[in-house]
């Protein structure tokens, strides 16, 4: 059984299915694995043993009786702090949060158990889900299983260390501002950032919002593409109020080889310096895909003027998290609003006009994101997909000083603000496209990288399909 903790979930479930193993052997396995690993790069921070293997237990019992719950029977899986899960905290990382215990599942916990998993563990994330490392006071810091000095990304960082270091069998986490894609990209492993709406986020809030954030989504990670399909198809669909008269039907890939694909490539932007280790990669992945086929366009733009997309999104992406602040901390970042001079677009600046906005001023930015998802709906009138790096640079070292917009990372060995990231972050998450990180290899540095695949509305299957084939 050499490995088996590194197959893929649907790889894991036929083996169960077939029964070469059963639902305990394997969750031994992976409790075997964490108990070795995870003292090292600490991903996995709540473990329910006794439930799990309960829960394993009784999805032999069923298997006996030729009873599968579901595509996923009796694989184990770990899921990102920021869900519930009943009788286990759920802090995002907040000091505060700390005794917040889960009265009941997230409806995505709960689909996914329908699918068949044990659910065994939840995995680490920075303060409020708001960076690309995770680290908080609650949990301490989550190493990258390919160089411990370094993010495995965030804020599903977790999530990622414990697919990539073989402790888990398939993940969930969310993404507002590439909080599944980064983490995948940093840790080598596959993450599909949904159509926003399509899986409920229903059971992932802090305490007292009921009603989902702009741009805010949850998704799968794992380590292989059928992984992404099957969990985002046992995640999405329809619930409350709407479900008594929607229902949802993803339509699958229409292409169904890499040479039927037309896709537009964009690996280089004004908005975002990228470091050339990983651009040579990401383009010596686009050249092998275009030698098996694909018809690749490196000048396709799907919008004329990207920096005005980028101010779009991080007026509305800092709107939608102004929900998460203090009053002290809305009071600061008015009054520096109200000073500040009308030409700066600073970072800082643009944070401090977005969490402060009126409704008013809301519903012209929006008006303008409706423009530009116009844009790119044109763009896929000629266009499949367009492939995107999802960072500027492979996974960075720790950098835990001060407040995150004011570090940098190096790019080309220069120092270049940290969230300029966020451009790769924003470009589907603004119109609320669907984005598949898919694995593209590894670094002259020996870190794992990802290509990010943009599809069209609701085409979440087609950017998962072009992730399988790749």
């Amino acid at each position: 059984m050499t490995d088996l903790h590194y197959l893929t979930a649907t790889q894991l479930a036929k083996k169960i299915r077939d029964k070469e193993l059963s639902c305990l052997e394997l969750l031994e396995i992976y409790l075997d694995r964490v108990s070795r690993h995870n003292p090292v790069l600490n991903a996995i921070i709540v473990l329910d043993e006794q439930g799990a293997r309960a829960r394993a237990h009784e999805a032999d019992q069923a298997l006996a009786h030729a009873d599968i719950w579901g595509p996923l029977h009796g694989v184990p899986m770990t899921i990102k702090e920021s869900f519930n899960v009943a009788g286990q905290p759920t802090t995002w990382g907040v000091p505060t949060l700390k005794d917040n215990i889960a009265l009941g599942d997230a409806l995505a916990v709960t689909r996914m158990k329908a699918a068949g998993v044990t659910l065994f563990g939840k995995t680490n994330v920075p303060f409020m889900l708001a960076d690309w490392q995770s680290f908080n006071e609650i949990y301490g810091t989550t190493n990258n299983p390919w160089d411990i000095t370094r993010t495995p990304g965030g804020s599903s960082g977790g999530a990622a260390a414990a697919l990539a270091a073989g402790m888990t069998g398939i993940e969930a986490g969310s993404d507002i501002g590439a909080s599944i894609r980064n983490p995948a990209h940093y840790s080598g492993v596959f993450g599909h950032k949904p159509t926003m709406g399509i899986l409920p986020t229903t059971g992932h809030a802090l305490p007292g919002k009921n009603v989902p954030a702009d741009i805010s989504v949850i998704g799968p990670l794992a380590r292989g593409a059928n992984d992404l399909e099957i969990a985002t198809l046992a995640m999405a669909g329809v619930d409350g109020r709407n479900a008594r008269g929607l229902t949802l039907k993803l339509p699958s890939s229409r292409k169904k080889h890499l040479k039927d694909f037309k896709v537009g490539v964009l690996l280089e932007d004004e908005n975002c310096a990228q470091d050339g280790d990983l651009t040579d990669q990401l383009q010596a992945k686009i050249e092998h895909l275009a030698r098996r086929g694909v018809q690749i366009d490196d000048k396709a733009r799907p919008v004329a003027d990207t920096k005005r997309a980028h101010l779009i999104y991080l007026m509305l992406l800092r709107a939608a998290t102004a929900t998460r602040l203090s009053d002290d901390a809305l009071e600061m970042h008015r009054n520096r609003a109200f000073a500040s001079d009308p030409d700066d677009f600073s970072y800082k600046a643009i944070v401090d006009r977005a969490v402060t906005m009126s409704h008013t001023e809301w519903l012209v930015w929006n008006e303008k994101r409706e423009l530009l998802c116009r844009e790119w709906a044109a763009f896929f009138d000629s266009y499949d997909l367009l492939l995107t790096p999802i960072a500027a640079s492979a996974a960075f070292p720790h950098n835990q000083a001060g407040e995150r917009a004011d570090r940098t990372i190096l790019v080309n060995n220069t120092p270049e603000p940290e969230v300029d990231q966020l451009f790769w972050a924003g470009l589907p998450s603004a119109v609320f496209l669907p984005a598949t990180c898919a694995p593209a290899g590894l670094t002259r540095s020996g870190l794992p990288c990802g290509l990010q695949i943009i599809g069209s509305h609701m085409s979440d299957l087609t950017t998962i399909h072009f992730a399988r084939l790749m």
